[in-house]
């Protein structure tokens, strides 16, 4: 549909109906209502004072359109209370009231009635309608806004899954790749050492180097990826406590393990998990911070305090050469974040022999 014929479409019906009522004889009657059959053209800028050009029309040459359409226009435009009150009341007039006044009467009260009751109608029809319209168009952009905002929502929550999501991997990324290419780079430097052939000596070295190079990635990469969004529980599956044995014979160090674990206790995937995490991290420290340190693990559990896990590590070695591994500070603020999401605690503290001790403690149950 063509712009123009919004707005000037009603003034050409409104011209019709002048024409229909009052011929094409030149005139007064003709020139008023075709000034209100032009003064539509303004309606939706001045809607009041259209309204007001189309009352003389309405009211010497009776006219419908032209004032009806104004007084639809004033009901979507202006809708004051007073404002429609005092227009409906203009219209019922000139409807009501004939020209000159002197023609009134009021024996026939049937008829009067009937007349009044038309009036009415005439000038509450157009204001019905203004306003079922507005209301209409004000639901139709409420709920168009709130179709935005619900999209906006969409985007955040997928912006917050994506940045869970990262968190996550940067997670996982820590607790098993970071152990596992620490323990590759221990290793090699102890075949680096031990041998006497110098093309293994050379290969072990390479792969020492490339561990630690993988290891300094990691680093920034795990750093990237936590500063996208906050740790949440791990992805699945993942080790348990019963996974503890393997692990701790893996890691290439002097630990001792005492299991004072519930073998029957049912406990929260979540709480395992992080029990398991917590040694882990810890053994892979005191790699890189206490070559050649004496470990003791610790399990114990009560109903009382729940699930406590101990890593305490002795000093380290000065025979055994340092494995230089980098190390970017998550793991242990990791831990605790998990720890404190699980309604537990994890503590981190030097020992007075030189050695480190962390210590965490988790429910029984997940809160």
């Amino acid at each position: 549909m063509p712009d123009w014929v919004p707005v000037a479409g009603p003034a050409l019906l409104a011209a019709g109906d002048a024409l229909l009522v009052n011929g094409v004889t030149p005139g007064r009657d003709l020139w008023l209502s075709l000034l209100a059959a032009v003064a539509l053209l303004w309606r939706r800028r001045l809607p009041a004072t259209v309204f007001a050009a189309t009352m003389p029309g309405m009211y010497l040459t009776y006219i419908w359109l032209a004032p009806m359409i104004a007084l639809y226009t004033l009901a979507v435009r202006r809708p004051r209370r007073w404002l429609l009150a005092v227009a409906g009341l203009l219209m019922t007039a000139a409807q009501f009231v004939p020209y000159p006044v002197s023609d009134l009467t009021l024996t026939n009260r049937r008829e009067t009635a009937v007349n009044l009751v038309d009036a009415v109608v005439v000038a509450a029809t157009p204001i019905a309608l203004g306003l079922l319209t507005r209301t209409r168009r004000e639901l139709a952009d409420r709920l168009d806004e709130l179709t935005r905002s619900r999209a906006r929502e969409d985007r955040l929550l997928a912006d917050r899954v994506l940045a869970t999501e990262r968190a996550r991997l940067a997670r996982e990324m820590h607790d098993v790749v970071a152990h596992q290419v620490s323990l590759i780079s221990l290793q090699a430097g102890a075949v680096q050492i031990s041998t006497e052939d110098s093309q293994a000596r050379a290969g072990a070295r390479t792969i020492r180097e490339l561990s630690v190079r993988t290891l300094d990635e990691l680093r920034h990469m795990v750093g990237i990826l936590r500063a996208a969004g906050a740790d949440t529980e791990e992805l699945t599956p993942q080790p348990r406590l019963s996974d503890l044995p393997r692990l701790i014979e893996l890691s290439a160090l002097d630990v001792a393990f005492e299991d004072g674990s519930d073998p029957g206790a049912v406990r929260p995937e979540a709480v395992e998990r992080a029990a398991f995490r917590t040694v882990q991290e810890a053994l892979t420290n005191v790699r890189k911070h206490a070559p050649g340190a004496k470990v003791t693990v610790r399990i114990t559990e009560d109903e009382r305090t729940g699930l406590l896990v101990e890593i305490r590590n002795g000093p380290a070695d000065a025979a055994v050469p340092a494995p230089e591994l980098p190390g970017g500070g998550h793991g242990l603020v990791g831990l605790r974040e998990r720890a404190q999401s699980l309604g537990g605690t994890l503590e981190a503290s030097a020992t007075g022999e030189g050695g480190f001790t962390v210590r965490a403690r988790f429910p029984r149950e997940e809160r």
